[in-house]
């Protein structure tokens, strides 16, 4: 195991795959010590299912900062983030982005205060709250939800967030054809944009949507 408490392999994976998808290789070392902390924690607290460091580069860093280039500069709300995903990854990537991390799981929303600390993520904070609860509206340009609901789902708990002309990106698997139709009244997708996610087979979508 490295200084990381990770196996060296690891390291490789993630610099691999950032060159792939023509990220820094700079971000390479924060996104580490994050992993790390979250492998550690995992043990205890069982913060994700996905228990295997190699798999967490693919399936949680990789999947995460695969929607980097479709992030704008501004405020971001991460609904329903769980450890941190893809919320931190993203708040890393790119330091001008002002990234609130939405988590009612205490446990969940305490590791992320900590990766939070270690990490001195100055644009990123954690509020521990449900979406719906969360008292901010219009303040956000952009919400995120990788795997919390519905397209549906998501508007309903979160679409009060967005400042007018803001946008949900939605990360999906397959192309999300009827949960599309099944968008409330004067929401309407913008656009449908296939991901590649190195070392992850199947589809991925990030879908972008606009409210009344």
């Amino acid at each position: 195991m490295s200084e990381h408490n990770l196996p060296p392999a690891v390291a490789d994976t993630l610099q691999r795959g950032l060159a792939d998808m023509g990220l820094a290789a700079e971000m390479a070392p924060p996104l580490l010590r994050y992993l790390a902390l979250l492998h550690r924690w995992n043990q205890t607290y069982n913060l994700t299912a996905v228990r295997d460091p190699q798999e967490m580069v693919t399936r949680h860093l990789l999947d995460s900062l695969a929607m980097q280039p479709h992030v704008t500069q501004g405020t971001l709300a991460d609904l329903g983030t769980g450890p941190g995903l893809p919320g931190i990854p993203l708040a890393i990537a790119c330091p001008g982005l002002q990234v609130t991390l939405v988590e009612s799981n205490g446990k969940k929303a305490r590791f992320m205060r900590e990766a939070v600390r270690q990490l001195q993520l100055g644009n990123a904070r954690v509020a521990e709250s449900r979406a719906e609860a969360l008292d901010e509206p219009g303040q956000y340009d952009q919400i995120t939800a990788r795997a919390m609901d519905t397209l549906e789902g998501i508007v309903r708990v979160g679409g009060h967030l967005l400042r007018p002309g803001g946008v949900l990106l939605a990360m999906k698997g397959i192309h999300p054809h009827d949960e599309i139709a099944a968008l409330p009244k004067g929401w309407s997708v913008r656009e449908v944009v296939p991901l590649q996610v190195p070392g992850l087979s199947g589809e991925r979508h990030l879908v972008t949507v606009t409210g009344p």
